[in-house]
């Protein structure tokens, strides 16, 4: 018999903390309960797990195929399978992505297919700072105002990590079609509509821009505000202080997250895995597809502006001098 206990977090419009269960050895019975939990709160955490990189991927698994499973998230270079080196400098494109990651978003609305869920397990945390930050945008949606809730009922915004490393930190990548950093933007309503629960949710963060039939000056305005509301309120936002050995998962088409600055001179390593998104409910479009000139052409205009308007920012609107 399972001793799986499922606490909520208190304070909070979502989340439940999960004891009594190993993630590398679970029934589909306790799944099954695991994957309504998940469902049901959004986000949930397993202390004391101390998954190895398989283990990250096999549990990964088990919610949809991978977009990547096991992998470092981490400003060390990995040596073997637990093991670590050299820490990365500011100044590659490593570092300067993670340090981009420290704004509100939702995992990989900036491909042709959004993400379904994500995981980290801590393996080396620093002392202070590095936390990750979860915010409840169903609940956020559900709070709107009924003016508001219709302005944004048809509108949709372009996603690209190009533009939220421009914007936030004044980092201008190579572009490749092998990185993420690949030219394309991606259309996707501002408001989601959860293709398991029903639920609605605002679907908006750092990579979201350039609202169709909008000013740019009133698109800004708008995604600005909606970010801003789903963090006002304390209960939508849950912060987590890592311990090794911690597991969290969330749904991407359900909340944002963000990670927390910290001395980057010190190993934090966490292990990633993410689900990829149904192509069902999360495909906006194929660069192969005709509506996806009009976003190359959005993005493309966007950077120029922000060229220009990003050079006091941290990068100073320069390109990494790693690559890495």
């Amino acid at each position: 018999m399972s001793d799986l206990t499922i606490t909520p977090v208190e304070g909070k419009t979502f989340g439940a903390v999960v004891t009594g269960v190993k993630l590398a050895q679970l029934s589909d019975a306790t799944f099954e309960r695991v994957h309504a939990a998940f469902l049901e709160h959004g986000f949930l955490v397993f202390p004391g797990q101390f998954l190895s990189e398989q283990d990250s991927v096999a549990f990964g698994q088990r919610f949809g195929e991978l977009e990547f499973g096991g992998i470092p998230m981490s400003n060390q270079r990995r040596i073997t399978e637990g093991s670590y080196g050299e820490i990365f400098d500011l100044q590659t494109q490593l570092m300067r992505t993670n340090i981009g990651n420290e704004a509100w978003h939702t995992d990989s609305t900036y491909k042709p297919i959004s993400s379904k869920c994500a995981m980290l397990s801590a393996v080396t945390v620093p002392d202070e700072g590095g936390e990750t930050e979860l915010a409840d945008a169903r609940a956020a949606y559900a709070a709107l105002d009924e003016e508001t809730k219709r302005k944004i009922a048809h509108l949709s915004a372009y996603h690209s990590t190009q533009y939220s490393q421009a914007n936030d930190i004044g980092d201008f990548p190579v572009q490749s079609e092998k990185s993420v950093y690949h030219g394309e933007a991606y259309l996707r309503p501002l408001v989601k509509v959860h293709p398991e629960t029903g639920v609605k949710n605002l679907f908006v963060g750092r990579h979201a821009f350039g609202i169709p039939g909008l000013s740019r000056a009133e698109s800004r305005a708008l995604l600005k505000s909606l970010v801003e509301f789903i963090v006002s309120d304390p209960t939508r936002v849950y912060v987590h202080h890592w311990r090794p050995g911690d597991t969290l998962l969330w749904d991407n088409r359900a909340l944002l997250h963000r990670a927390r600055p910290y001395d980057y001179g010190k190993p934090r390593v966490l292990i990633g895995t993410r689900v990829a998104g149904d192509p069902a409910s999360e495909l906006a479009y194929y660069p192969t597809d005709p509506e996806a000139e009009a976003g190359r052409q959005a993005l493309s205009a966007e950077l120029k502006l922000l060229r220009e308007e990003t050079q006091d920012r941290m990068f100073g609107a320069t390109t990494a001098a790693v690559p890495l």
